[in-house]
């Protein structure tokens, strides 16, 4: 499985938000689109997205914009997800049985249906709050935990 570009940006977004946000003064789409190099435009797409899914609310006005709907810690990184891009779902035959002739006899569905809900469950088991402090990635094992705090603690655009 592959996450898109729209989700990879979906979780920059709210990682912008959560991290220079709070309630006094939201964030704008416009500093957002500078700090991490999305367009505006794009930003603009997802926004709405994120609003839905009650993860953001908009501000109005001159020093309007978007701030978490709730705490960090009670974001998943799976509701971002999923609020971008849809359900996760490895094959269609998993969530819509009816797409396959063979879904009934099928062996190999409930491998499919195994990765979907393992991913599901590592999306479910990270909040925002996680990735805005990379110290969890220590915990991960010595490879994993290096090239993921090596990630998170380089600059950006390096």
């Amino acid at each position: 499985m592959r996450i898109s570009t729209r989700g990879r940006y979906a979780l920059r977004l709210m990682l912008d938000i959560a991290r220079f946000g709070d309630p006094k003064s939201p964030v704008s789409l416009s500093v957002v689109a500078d700090r991490t190099g999305i367009s505006h435009g794009y930003l603009e797409q997802l926004a709405p997205a994120l609003r839905s899914a009650g993860l953001v609310r908009s501000v109005a006005g001159r020093s309007g914009g978007y701030q978490l709907a709730r705490p960090a810690a009670e974001i998943t990184i799976r509701q971002i997800i999923e609020a971008s891009i849809g359900p996760i779902c490895v094959v269609d035959c998993v969530e819509a049985p009816d797409t396959c002739l063979r879904a009934e006899f099928c062996e190999c569905r409930v491998v499919y249906s195994l990765i979907n809900r393992r991913i599901a469950e590592v999306l479910d088991d990270f909040t925002l709050a996680d990735l805005l402090d990379p110290s969890w990635t220590r915990c991960m094992g010595p490879d994993l935990g290096l090239q993921l705090a090596t990630a998170v603690d380089r600059p950006p655009g390096d």
